[in-house]
């Protein structure tokens, strides 16, 4: 079989991968990659975008029941799972297809299979156990993705242990649910049942809901789900599960040893997810890695010449926007541009639940550990008129300060849009603004961005509507 020549080959289609390779192409590098299921990756095809669609309907669904509080009527308001479940698989058919058109339009050549990497610069590709082709590149890219992580004894059957997979495709509406895990997928997915009108319960094992986030912005968030009717249960594990025919019995064990039981009929598995790092041929060529996960420096290199990973596949966050950047900086740097190394510090991490949550840098309690002194600052949504006509009043905006230098550490939102807000802090973070240029911006009126604007100014004792 003839071997085929590219600059750079990328295994692994989903955000970090195609994104790598349009930019690869470019900067005018002949461009492969090997993809072996679905254009897009699992963000796309069973991730960001379909679970947005979904939360979408359940908003919908909220504001048709709340009708009466908007001077509005609206009778027997209802769903169709099936609809709207059709609906988000047809919204991730949508943007598959755009995928492929762009790397076409970007003359990328799209192999269908599994890659396995041969030795240095050389991989072999099959699909359903047959030979496709082998292929070489002086630069081959590992964008493999991850998928989700189980704990053992409560490996998901898929029926009534579910993965997200499942989750995002439920045929009728399960009376209860419990949700492992209080992450993003977890909360996301406890957000979506619970507005549909599931009885759900979080268990988590940290102390927090929501352990990344800011401690304050996690205690908010934890208040209204509790009002909204999920039950929370925080430094708590699922010790054990007992299947029935229709239900799950989980056994409950906290910090202190106290144990207790509760059945359900279904529960998601939401604990994590672990690189897809097996079967690719790192092992043979000597390729480090960490807890499942391909270590890299900042420009995606791995300890071996001529391998490269990025996205999920080489470790925290493990968020799309994370991947596509990732895949930017590895391949400019390949193609010899003048390219900082990637900054994990600035990755913006966003939850789509309601309220939503976002946040960018350090929390308060991470910048005191790193020995900053800070001034930190709070608007409450309550305070912002945009946010009263909305009806959504109930949030916080907060920001975290160096003291000495002015320097913007942190940014945290708990409220309605705060997902489209965060970017603005993103970028005062990456121009290295300080609280006196945050401080002269305007932001326009009347809009929910003005609390970011207050919240500033709180910081050093100027603000003004609250």
């Amino acid at each position: 079989m003839a071997e085929k020549s590219f600059d750079v080959l990328i295994i692994g289609a989903g955000p970090g991968g195609y994104v790598t390779a349009i930019r690869g192409a470019q900067l005018g590098l002949k461009v492969g990659i090997v993809e072996k299921q679905h254009l897009g990756g699992i963000c796309l095809n069973w991730g960001c975008i379909p679970t947005k669609a979904l939360l979408r309907s359940a908003e919908i669904f909220h504001y048709m029941s709340h009708a009466k509080d908007y001077g509005l009527s609206a009778e027997k308001v209802g769903f169709d799972m099936k609809a709207v479940v059709q609906r988000s698989r047809g919204v991730s058919k949508r943007l598959n297809g755009g995928v492929g058109h762009l790397l076409k339009k970007n003359k990328v050549e799209v192999i269908d299979g599994e890659a396995v990497l041969q030795g240095q610069g050389k991989i072999s590709v099959s699909k359903d156990g047959k030979a496709v082709g082998e292929y070489a590149a002086k630069h081959i890219i590992v964008a493999t993705g991850a998928r989700p992580r189980a704990l053992p004894g409560i490996e998901p059957d898929k029926k009534q242990i579910l993965t997200y997979f499942e989750a995002m495709v439920p045929e009728t509406l399960p009376k209860s649910l419990l949700v492992i895990g209080s992450g993003a997928i977890g909360i996301e997915f406890a957000s979506f049942y619970r507005t549909m009108g599931s009885e759900v319960t979080v268990v988590e094992v940290m102390n927090q809901v929501l352990p990344v986030e800011d401690a304050e912005i996690a205690g908010l968030a934890r208040k209204q789900f509790e009002k909204q009717g999920i039950k929370i249960m925080t430094g708590t594990k699922v010790a054990s599960v007992k299947k029935a025919k229709d239900s799950v019995t989980c056994h409950l064990e906290d910090a202190k040893g106290k144990t207790q039981e509760i059945t359900v009929e279904k529960v998601i598995s939401a604990v994590g997810v672990v690189g897809n790092i097996e079967n690719l041929g790192l092992e043979a060529l000597g390729v480090k890695t960490d807890r499942g996960c391909v270590v890299t420096d900042g420009y995606g290199r791995t300890n071996v010449a001529g391998v490269y990973a990025i996205g999920d596949v080489a470790g925290p966050p493990m968020l799309a926007h994370k991947a596509e950047h990732e895949g930017v900086v590895c391949i400019e740097k390949i193609a010899g541009q003048n390219v900082h190394a990637f900054d994990k510090s600035k990755i913006p991490g966003c939850t789509y639940c309601h309220p939503q949550i976002a946040s960018v840098g350090l929390t308060e309690a991470k910048a005191k550990e790193k020995g900053h002194k800070v001034k930190v600052g709070r608007f409450p949504f309550i305070a912002n008129g945009k946010a009263i006509a909305l009806g959504e009043d109930q949030g916080l905006v907060k920001t975290v300060f160096d003291e000495k230098t002015g320097e913007l550490l942190g940014a945290h939102m708990v409220g309605a849009e705060v997902t489209e807000l965060i970017q603005g802090y993103v970028v005062a973070m990456n121009l290295e603004t300080t609280e006196q240029e945050l401080m002269h911006t305007v932001f326009p009126h009347p809009t929910l961005s003005e609390m970011m604007h207050e919240s500033v100014l709180d910081a050093y004792g100027r603000a003004i509507h609250f």
